[in-house]
């Protein structure tokens, strides 16, 4: 509490830092609450841009290119930057449509599962 024109008259409640948290994922993705194509929890993210192509960008997108310089989960950045899953989504999505990253669907054929692929996911979630 903060005292409103001093001390005798009403006081204002200031939000908390953990409070404003809340607005910063909305800001982060200008509002939109799904990335432009539908990507897998389990796709693999790798930077595809130089350090030089990160300056252009916001910090959380600098953030997520550092971070997938070594292949990573959409999973994986959202619990490593501390974001929600959704924000990931977007933002990766985001990178993507610009070519900053390349992003490697799991197969959605009968297949059997790549067996490198699941062992770099374990690999990762070992890591968390």
């Amino acid at each position: 509490m903060v005292p409103l024109f001093g001390s005798r008259l009403a006081t204002v409640s200031v939000p908390s830092e953990e409070q404003y948290s809340l607005v910063r994922p909305y800001a982060m993705t200008g509002g939109r609450t799904r990335p432009a194509t539908r990507i897998a929890i389990e796709a693999l993210v790798s930077t595809l841009a130089g350090p030089s192509a990160y300056s252009a960008l916001a910090p959380e997108q600098q953030r997520i290119l550092q971070l997938c310089e070594d292949v990573k989960s959409v999973a994986e950045v959202s619990a490593l930057l501390n974001m929600p899953l959704g924000v990931a989504r977007v933002l990766v999505a985001d990178l993507a449509a610009v070519g900053l990253v390349a992003i490697h669907e799991p197969s959605t054929q009968g297949e059997a599962p790549d067996v490198a692929l699941l062992q770099r996911v374990l690999d990762g979630l070992r890591r968390l």
